[in-house]
């Protein structure tokens, strides 16, 4: 109940902040924008909290020598992501919760990029209630699995990923830069199930190409599509092999984390690993259909035996490189190649954001309405004779501007 409770109240919230901010579209789009990756910001962080109270497990991290000081732990134990500001990531899909602690990884990145997360979905996720609106909001990209609409669907919103300005997000007077962007895709499509995999299993007999064994066969037309039109503007794309300790062979994943079970049952994985690897786009053959085809099979082939390792040792194969802890032997023989943390918020109290723009809009609008009624009252305050509960209203309301100005300063000037 008190997982429920919270959620649905955060969701309002947020979704509310969303339509606070919705006018901005019409008077100045750089600030509209500007204000939902604020609002993203929260349910980044409500994805975070409700995952540290509700369903707090182990996270451990490994990558290969790609990766190397890209992984760190601080003296805290918490988690430090460097892969920049500007991204690409693909995963494989095992159960629901994937995007929810890939969305906490962009929290923990320095800078942290969780506000400015963008995810390649199924279109039916469009239309759950409250959050479906509220990622139309976030500027998600919605697939019908139709290429002929999709195609123009992910342009249009590509291109706005891949154009320099001048507005709030880039912090650059007088010239123009790119905004913060993770774009997260799973070439997959969907997570596996007993259903998804027998397509599989259908597409690999028609194609010729072998099945996997803890994957469904990618699709690269997505990605490579992604890539093309972000030539120039990002870099590198960062591929996340995701395995769950507690599931049994033979069965998924997504018939036992289901987010009743995980969240509202208090039921997570007993370990959720994460195997990261690093590649330039530009050596991607991103121009090739076939080449780039067999290059995404052939990083799914190499997944494939990650977690066939990690169902029979219970570890990905990490790089002694990839990780740097705090405090730790970095002598190599001493060294570990693994990072053990969990989810959780940088601050106890940082959760209290998700209700400030609500909250505020709503003690302005009371004390602006019990002004406008009563005269005695607007003469109260020019004669400073307030009552203590107009006193503390107006307190709050200046806190809470303090507050909401600060966290969009941090956001506007980078």
């Amino acid at each position: 109940i008190a997982f429920g409770v919270y959620f649905l109240s955060s969701c309002l919230f947020i979704h509310g902040a969303q339509l606070l901010g919705a006018p901005l579209y019409l008077v100045n789009k750089d600030w509209f924008y500007a204000w939902m990756a604020m609002t993203k910001q929260y349910f980044g962080l409500l994805v975070t909290t409700m995952t540290a109270w509700w369903s707090p497990t182990t996270i451990r991290m490994s990558g290969d020598k790609s990766m190397a000081g890209l992984i760190k732990q601080g003296s805290d134990g918490l988690l430090q992501m460097e892969l920049g500001e500007r991204a690409v990531l693909m995963a494989n899909h095992q159960i629901y919760t994937d995007w929810l602690y890939l969305w906490w990884i962009a929290y923990t990145n320095a800078p942290p990029t969780h506000g400015h997360i963008y995810i390649i979905l199924k279109e039916s996720l469009k239309y759950v209630p409250l959050i479906g609106p509220a990622m139309m909001f976030y500027g998600f990209i919605f697939m019908a699995r139709k290429w002929a609409k999709d195609q123009e669907r992910m342009r249009y919103r590509i291109q706005k990923l891949s154009t320099q300005h001048s507005g709030p997000m880039s912090g650059k007077e007088g010239g123009s830069t790119l905004d913060p962007m993770w774009l997260l895709i799973f070439p997959e499509g969907t997570n596996i199930s007993g259903n998804t995999r027998q397509g599989s299993r259908k597409f690999s007999e028609k194609s010729g190409i072998p099945d996997m064994r803890h994957q469904l066969l990618p699709r690269s037309t997505g990605l490579q599509f992604c890539l093309q039109e972000l030539h120039g503007t990002v870099e590198y794309l960062y591929d996340c092999t995701i395995g769950y300790e507690g599931i049994p062979t033979g069965t998924y994943g997504q018939d036992i984390f289901t987010l009743r079970s995980v969240y509202f049952q208090g039921r997570p994985p007993k370990s959720v690993n994460m195997h990261w690897r690093r590649y330039k786009v530009s050596e991607i053959p991103v121009d090739d259909k076939e080449a780039m085809s067999q290059w995404v099979l052939q990083r799914w082939r190499e997944k494939d035996e990650l977690l066939e390792t990690f169902n029979k040792t219970g570890k990905f194969p990490g790089d002694k490189e990839a990780v740097l802890i705090e405090g730790a032997p970095q002598e190599k023989e001493w060294k570990t190649a693994y990072i053990n943390t969990e989810v959780k918020p940088k601050t106890s109290g940082e959760f209290l954001q998700l209700f400030m723009p609500v909250t505020a809009a709503a003690l302005v609008g009371r004390v602006c309405v019990q002004n406008i009624a009563s005269d005695s009252s607007r003469q109260a305050i020019v004669y400073g004779v307030l009552k203590e509960p107009e006193v503390l209203s107006l307190f709050l309301v200046r806190m809470a501007s303090i507050y909401l100005a600060d966290g969009l300063e941090k956001i506007l000037v980078k």
